[in-house]
């Protein structure tokens, strides 16, 4: 069973639902997003999370910003709405392309719908934004397939795959990314074992990818952080592959910290490294991952976790919620339209033309 993350429910005057990822494991809640703010808050408190979950939120979200703006106002006002409900989301978080990718899609497509028809109203313009809202939701979906029907041929009968932090359904529109391709090969018949790491403040590792494959069929078992060395050592582990919120032109990538030391140990221990990711992930404005904006989360994810103190009050916290991998070290980016071995510029431009 592939989980589904979000959905928008009615026409151009419904809503967004998501799952408050928050509550998982223990509970599977759904949220009922009727205003922008909701959205916002979802996407700050990863209530939803995941780039290109955020990205498809976002998009919705920029729906519900217009349902505020009257029908009878006039195109003019309509662009102003929407340009104002694009910068708010914006707003949420800094590190993720597919947030910002998504915002200026249904931006776009407004500046289109309005260039093309004299006297559009407002109602109309929020269908076209519902429309494109839609398209992006339909693509990922499609685009999470792609990329697991390419990766699959790297997953083998009798490994051990570690994956690290949650690039699952939940992290998308679709079956995910890096999980994608281990739903793909299990499709195909293939057994083989995964390790999920807990991954540290947040437990997505734990919570989310370890729900996940459980509720798939697939055998999981969840480690701490700190173990995927020693299990690599012992020759446990046979392949990494994780997702990413953002991939330069040059290949580096920025994934949810941890991940870069995950590279350095494959590395050590002669692993291939995969990464999982939608073409809609790379940023080519962006040369290298030195360039990257890495969101620095608040201390208290460090110092707790729900209720319970992990850490004396006021001591010092460093959060940074992402790191970034150097494309030396991954052997391959596995895409919608194919993989990318031994990533590089050159690559990756041919890749995207």
């Amino acid at each position: 069973m592939v989980v589904r993350a979000l959905r928008w429910v009615g026409a151009v005057d419904g809503f967004l639902e998501l799952i408050d990822q928050r509550r998982l494991p223990g509970a599977l809640v759904k949220l009922r997003c009727t205003e922008i703010e909701q959205v916002y808050e979802a996407i700050k408190t990863l209530a939803v999370r995941g780039a290109p979950a955020i990205g498809v939120a976002a998009g919705y979200g920029v729906v519900l910003g217009m349902q505020s703006c009257a029908d009878d106002k006039n195109s003019g006002q309509g662009l102003a709405c929407l340009a104002k409900s694009c910068d708010y989301l914006a707003s949420a978080r800094p590190t993720a392309v597919n947030l910002f990718w998504a915002l200026e899609r249904v931006r776009k497509k407004g500046d289109e719908f309005v260039a093309g028809r004299t006297g559009a109203d407002v109602r109309s313009l929020r269908e076209a934004i519902l429309a494109e809202a839609n398209a992006i939701c339909r693509e990922d979906i499609d685009m999470c397939r792609r990329i697991g029907e390419n990766g699959e041929r790297f997953i083998k009968d009798g490994s051990g795959i570690l994956t690290h932090c949650n690039a699952g359904a939940l992290a998308t529109a679709g079956q995910g990314t890096a999980l994608s391709v281990l739903f793909e090969a299990q499709k195909r018949g293939r057994k083989f074992k995964v390790y999920a790491d807990e991954t540290r403040p947040l437990l997505q590792g734990a919570r989310l990818t370890a729900w996940e494959l459980q509720q798939a069929g697939i055998d999981v078992t969840v480690i701490c952080d700190n173990m995927a060395g020693w299990l690599m050592k012992q020759g446990r582990i046979s392949a990494v592959i994780t997702g990413a919120d953002r991939i330069a032109a040059n290949g580096d990538t920025a994934n949810k910290v941890g991940t870069y030391s995950l590279s350095i140990l494959a590395r050590e221990h002669d692993i291939p490294f995969y990464v999982a990711a939608p073409s809609s992930t790379f940023d080519l404005g962006i040369q290298g991952g030195a360039e990257i904006v890495i969101e620095e989360r608040p201390a208290d994810e460090v110092r707790s976790f729900g209720e319970s103190k992990v850490a004396p009050d006021g001591v010092g916290v460093y959060n940074p919620a992402f790191d970034v991998t150097e494309a030396g070290d991954i052997a391959a980016i596995i895409t919608d339209r194919g993989v990318i071995e031994k990533p590089d510029t050159a690559k990756i431009a041919e890749h995207l033309r």
